[in-house]
Order: C-alpha cells, then sequence, then structure tokens
C-alpha cells in the first residue's frame, strides 16, 4: 500500500503520461459508478483522485452546463495530462489532498472515487474529510474498474480478510466515517460501493 505523498506523486507522476493507454477500457466502470452516484443537474460533484480526469466529462454530462465538477489530485502530472486530453475543459483542476481539501464544509453534493481507497494513509479520517465536504445526505461512490479478487490477481497477491473494501470491513468503516453504505457490487470487471452522508 502506497501512503507516502511523496511516493504517491513519484508512482503516479511516472505514470501518468501513458496512464490511459494501459487501463483503456475503464469507462464502464466509471460510467456505472456515475449513474449509481447519480449527480443532480445543476449540483457540485467533486472527483476526489480525478487522476487524468476519465471520469470528469460524464460527471460534466450529469450535473449539466450549470453544475460545477471539480476534480482534485495529488499529482500535477497526472492533472498536466488531464489538461492535454481536454479535460480540463469538464471540471475545475485542483492539486490537492483528499485528506485536506480546499473545499468549504457541506460545498459538495456528490463525490465520485475511483482506485483511491489503496492509496489513503488513513482511512477513516480520510473518509471523514470526504464527509466534511458533503452536503447533508450527499452521495458518495467508491468505484474501481475491475473486482477486487481480479485486481488482486493483477497485482500478484491474494486476497485478504483485511482488505479494507471487502463489504464486512467497508461498512463498518464508512460508518464511523459519517457514510452509510447502501449498496455494494464486488464483481469481475467492477468494484462500486455507493454510501450516502450521515451525521
Amino acid at each position: 500500500m502506497i501512503v507516502d505523498h511523496r511516493h504517491v506523486q513519484e508512482f503516479f507522476g511516472a505514470r501518468a503520461a501513458s496512464w490511459d493507454t494501459r487501463f483503456p477500457d475503464d469507462e464502464p466502470a466509471f460510467a456505472a459508478g456515475v449513474a449509481a452516484l447519480a449527480p443532480r443537474p445543476g449540483g457540485v460533484v467533486l472527483d476526489a483522485g480525478c487522476g487524468t480526469g476519465r471520469a470528469l466529462p460524464l460527471l460534466r454530462e450529469a450535473v449539466g452546463p450549470h453544475g460545477t465538477v471539480l476534480g482534485a489530485d495529488l499529482t500535477p502530472e497526472m492533472l498536466r495530462a488531464a489538461v492535454r486530453a481536454g479535460r480540463g475543459r469538464d471540471a475545475a483542476l485542483l492539486l490537492a489532498d483528499a485528506a485536506r481539501l480546499p473545499l468549504r464544509t457541506a460545498s459538495v453534493d456528490a463525490v465520485f472515487v475511483s482506485g483511491l481507497m489503496a492509496h489513503l494513509p488513513n482511512p477513516a479520517a480520510d473518509l471523514r474529510e470526504l464527509a466534511r465536504v458533503v452536503c447533508a445526505e450527499g452521495r458518495l461512490a467508491l468505484v474501481h474498474p475491475i473486482g477486487r479478487a481480479a485486481l488482486a490477481h493483477r497485482q500478484g497477491r491474494r486476497l485478504t480478510p483485511g482488505d479494507l473494501r471487502a463489504e464486512p470491513n467497508l461498512g463498518p468503516l464508512l460508518a464511523a466515517s459519517g457514510w452509510r453504505l447502501v449498496s455494494y457490487v464486488d464483481e469481475e470487471s467492477l468494484f462500486l460501493a455507493l454510501a450516502l452522508r450521515e451525521d
């Protein structure tokens, strides 16, 4: 697990230019995540850990021309790749740590997160930070383009009972962080957990 910010930036910075070509088949999972998140037209949605911004056009389409899309990422090279791909037109891009967002409390309606969980140094506190910026009854979608077992296989490791994204672990973690897990999918080609903001 990568937890040090410098290492996160080095890891993703070195891969930013080729990220989209290395993982070209992620859009169906992103589309499923945005559909489940269901951002309201005219609302404010945050892509936390947006990377090269492949979900940003989908989020823009969901909130429409009068909505606001924010893309936050810790790695400058990822944000530059998003701009080169033209995705900066779909969102305001923020060089920011998802654990310390430069956003007002309760200023966002929904948060989209893809692949970020493994890189959070303090998952409970970091999920609380996402809860802080979301309005009451706002929504959170945790997405990964492949399920837990497929990801473990790709990385050459075994699934363990302590995996944070396992449903028995994720539900309590979210509950302790201001969220309530409302749906959970862990299939070969999609991981998608949807949560609602609760006090």
